[in-house]
């Protein structure tokens, strides 16, 4: 096999696991009450700055660029809003929206050269075009999907994250709700639709300043001259994850990857929401989230083929 198909193939099998890992990675918080998120949030990037440490090391410590830090700062941004999105509009429906968001984002940074990148290339430009067009097709078609997310009813099932004793007699009968559970059913949905949104672009944008430094890597009068052409950033499931997007975004390029790994998570998460959780329900929901599903995959192939 030549080193263009074996890049092809590492790369859209690194995809497909980067798929399976971040559209279940979410799934465990659904049994602990998680608050207003910010303590998962402090857990979730331990846990993902030990396995990016063991990258690393494997990597044999390639040198460190601080610029890189940028790009975990704005994922971690936008991850402040997962708990919130999921509070109100599900885990399936939140990630559909956020991820259609994601793609279109890295999608336009990578093909236009935003932000001081390179604008990337590909065989069939028309394909891609339609690829990526198809995903914003589908981002509308989500918002139509109604997802039935329980309130907080202070179920003794559910075990918080982080617990704490009050010695004040007074006691919030629900002590684990958040602004989040408070909200109307109206209000839930517009503001867990507008976080996926805004954490959708910011996704998109992690990538950013580690694409810049690999871009710049290889001119001799840059700064970042002679950098690793391999990353890591800084949840065990969504580390390995961005792993294989790393491996995917060098073997077939940003411009293919980013629609095909932002949009693919989405439908394992809302299969997790329509058999496990219950919160995608009835026929149209049913109907339409499956045209969007095969938009998406429409799309998807586009963006594939657009490479060879």
């Amino acid at each position: 096999m030549s080193n263009n198909g074996t890049d092809l193939t590492l790369g859209f099998i690194s995809s497909s696991v980067a798929i399976l890992l971040f559209g279940s990675n979410y799934v465990p918080l659904k049994k602990y009450d998680t608050g207003d998120g910010m303590f998962l949030q402090w857990v979730l990037c331990a846990a993902i700055w030990l396995v990016a440490l063991v990258a690393n090391l494997v990597l044999h410590c390639p040198k460190f660029w601080p610029f890189a830090m940028v790009g975990g700062c704005i994922w971690a941004t936008g991850n402040i809003a997962v708990v919130p999105v999921m509070k109100t509009i599900g885990l399936g429906l939140g990630l559909l929206i956020w991820g259609s968001f994601n793609a279109l984002t890295g999608w336009t940074s990578s093909r236009f050269g935003w932000f001081g990148m390179d604008a990337e290339e590909v065989a069939k430009p028309l394909l891609n075009y339609l690829g990526a067009g198809l995903s914003v097709v589908s981002t509308f078609i989500f918002f139509f999907i109604k997802s039935e997310i329980p309130k907080n009813t202070c179920s003794m099932d559910t075990t918080p994250l982080m617990t704490e004793h009050v010695t004040n007699k007074t006691q919030d009968p629900c002590p684990g709700s958040s602004w989040v559970d408070k909200l109307s059913p109206v209000q839930s949905r517009m503001v867990g639709c507008s976080l996926a949104v805004i954490s959708g672009i910011l996704y998109g944008s992690t990538f950013v300043p580690i694409i810049y430094i690999k871009d710049h890597s290889k001119r001799n009068d840059s700064i970042y001259a002679g950098a690793s052409q391999y990353g890591f950033l800084s949840g065990i499931l969504w580390a390995i994850a961005t792993c294989c997007w790393f491996i995917a975004n060098h073997s077939l390029s940003a411009v293919v990857s980013f629609p095909i790994i932002t949009a693919g998570p989405g439908f394992v998460a809302a299969m997790w929401g329509v058999f496990m959780f219950k919160e995608i329900q009835g026929q149209q929901n049913y109907l339409l989230m499956i045209f969007a599903f095969c938009i998406i995959l429409t799309g998807a192939l586009c963006t594939a083929f657009s490479k060879t």
